[in-house]
């Protein structure tokens, strides 16, 4: 019996991946469709070449959300170093983004803890503009 076809999602990206960073994510194909601007609540670290974010709290981070296919997820995944059992470089998180005026259930992907020790904190939680 064939498998049912998996529905495109949506990311919510806040570094490298975002329109003109080092990993665009428009490389990858089928290319994402960009839906809009997006700002969660959480805290966005320097990890050198690339950004780290923790969810939640006082601070803001800005990205972009885009609509992917299970394809560009399971990229996404290799990308971000996702482990099963939680011990990757990244942790899928799923959370509301708001868009415009409408909100938008969103993968995200959440540095592990382990990994911003010592690392400083972006204030303006934009990884494009930290200059």
């Amino acid at each position: 019996m064939p498998q049912p076809a998996l529905a495109a999602r949506h990311v919510f990206v806040y570094g490298t991946l975002r329109a003109g960073g080092s990993n665009d994510i428009a490389r990858y194909h089928p290319r994402p469709q960009r839906v809009g601007d997006g700002v969660i609540a959480g805290t966005l670290y320097d990890l050198g070449a690339y950004p780290g974010a923790v969810l939640g709290g006082e601070g803001s981070i800005r990205g972009e959300v885009y609509r992917i296919t299970p394809e560009v997820e399971a990229a996404l995944d290799l990308l971000e170093g996702v482990a099963a059992d939680g011990s990757g470089e990244y942790l899928k998180r799923e959370l509301d983004v708001m868009v415009g005026p409408q909100q938008v259930m969103c993968l995200v992907y959440e540095i592990h803890p382990g990994r911003i020790e010592g690392r400083t904190a972006i204030d303006s939680g934009d990884w494009l503009a930290r200059g």
